[in-house]
């Protein structure tokens, strides 16, 4: 890049010395020399300007509203119509130095200073990074574990129209995991085995052993649903394990289209800002184009599985909800909960799977991070009175932002150069 800025800059020399002698020979050269030079001048910054931020590499977000990347021009079809396309996942790349006992997890801090916006938020996902494990492992698997025995088939289904794409993610997570994390996963004739637990996955029995969805959510961190296409061109939740999502169950959902899933849920700005993008992104989706997004909340209790706070799991309709929550709790009893999603349509049975990866941590640890107490305290501020209503804004708002002012001052007082923020961080983190 220097080499070409330096051509430019000699170019922009050389004209000017010629501009000189033109005025010499003739001074009613002198305005067009200059305005010459003017233009001269102004393509010499921007070119550098373009080079300087083409160095700079940020996440990439498909066009879904134009449909503009070509991973999401879906060929024409019936809709509830879905014929078997022929897609390899490309063979993923073992996790570099991975150990399930000293891999930390990712430090996704998927917020940004305000003001807020209620988009998807979808970026291109590399194939490598589609299953996350971490050295959290084990304490989700033992969670996991516990949850189904206690719930069961409450939070573990998969409709009979449903049998073969839950099948088909088996088959893709006996592919992906052990090539991805060949220290924990052992590819068999049947399926794969555990090597860490002892855990051997059959997914060639007929009858299975469990549920299909049960049986991979035992394999992964990640909670899991599949949305298939109807005859009415709606996206329905048929297949699912949701055992760790603290705010949600899958037994309330299970069945629902897409567009219910979310106005069931209270999601702010859905019909306003994000169905008609999301209804086009489901429908031109395909099988080599997968994606991901991040979002993150606040919890005050350190419930992973369920958030007691917000009610019991199974308290009756209209005793849920951030209402009961003890108002401005110790900020000891605050917790960061971040989830990252991704989503790919399955080549086989045409349905398309969100992976659901959540990361929890205490506030006052990731406030040790820097930049992390002001970002979040201006992210929170931001929020509108929908999205304080939906993340609860109101039951700790006061302990939470005072926590988080005084923190960042403690580290501005102690150099911190806010301005510098963007040179050393990029969304999520």
């Amino acid at each position: 890049m220097g080499d070409i800025i330096h051509e430019c800059r000699s170019s922009a020399a050389k004209f000017l010395d010629r501009s000189i002698q033109a005025v010499y020979a003739n001074p009613k050269y002198v305005l067009y020399g200059l305005f010459a030079l003017s233009v001269t001048a102004w393509l010499l910054v921007r070119a550098t300007q373009y080079l300087k931020q083409s160095t700079i590499t940020r996440p990439s977000t498909p066009t879904l509203e134009k449909g503009a990347s070509r991973t999401f021009k879906a060929p024409s079809r019936k809709p509830g119509v879905w014929e078997p396309q022929k897609f390899d996942r490309p063979a993923a790349v073992p996790a570099p130095d991975w150990n399930v006992h000293t891999s930390k997890p990712k430090p996704y801090r998927p917020f940004r200073h305000g003001p807020y916006h209620i988009t998807m938020g979808l970026r291109n996902m590399d194939w490598n990074e589609w299953i996350e494990l971490d050295n959290h492992y084990l304490k989700f698997h033992a969670d996991k574990a516990k949850r189904i025995i206690e719930r069961g088939p409450k939070c573990s289904h998969t409709d009979p129209s449903a049998f073969d794409g839950a099948i088909e993610l088996l088959e893709e997570f006996c592919s992906y995991l052990p090539q991805r994390y060949p220290a924990l996963y052992k590819r068999t004739p049947v399926g794969m085995d555990n090597i860490l637990t002892g855990e051997s996955f059959n997914i060639v029995e007929r009858p299975l052993i469990e549920d299909p969805m049960q049986m991979a959510a035992r394999m992964v961190q990640d909670d899991l649903a599949i949305m298939f296409e109807k005859e009415d061109g709606q996206y329905y939740l048929l297949a699912g394990s949701i055992l760790l999502a603290g705010f949600w169950k899958l037994e309330d959902k299970l069945g629902m289209p897409l567009s219910e899933i979310h106005t069931h849920g209270d999601v702010p700005g859905y019909r306003e800002k994000l169905e008609k993008g999301m209804m086009n992104f489901f429908r031109r989706v395909q099988p080599n184009g997968p994606v991901q997004r991040n979002n993150y909340f606040i919890q005050v209790d350190d419930e992973l599985a369920w958030s007691s706070s917000i009610g019991s799991e199974d308290g009756p309709e209209g005793t849920v909800g951030w209402f009961t929550a003890e108002k401005n709790k110790a900020i000891q009893h605050h917790y960061f909960r971040s989830e990252r999603q991704s989503l790919r349509r399955l080549p086989r049975s045409g349905g398309v799977v969100f992976t659901i990866r959540t990361y929890f941590h205490p506030i006052t640890e990731i406030c040790e991070e820097p930049y992390v107490p002001g970002r979040l305290a201006s992210a929170v501020r931001s929020w509108g009175d929908d999205v304080s209503k939906y993340k609860g804004k109101e039951r700790y708002q006061d302990v939470l932002l005072e926590y988080l002012d005084g923190r960042h001052r403690e580290q501005v007082e102690a150099g911190l150069e806010v301005e510098k923020e963007e040179e050393v961080r990029a969304y999520p983190f």
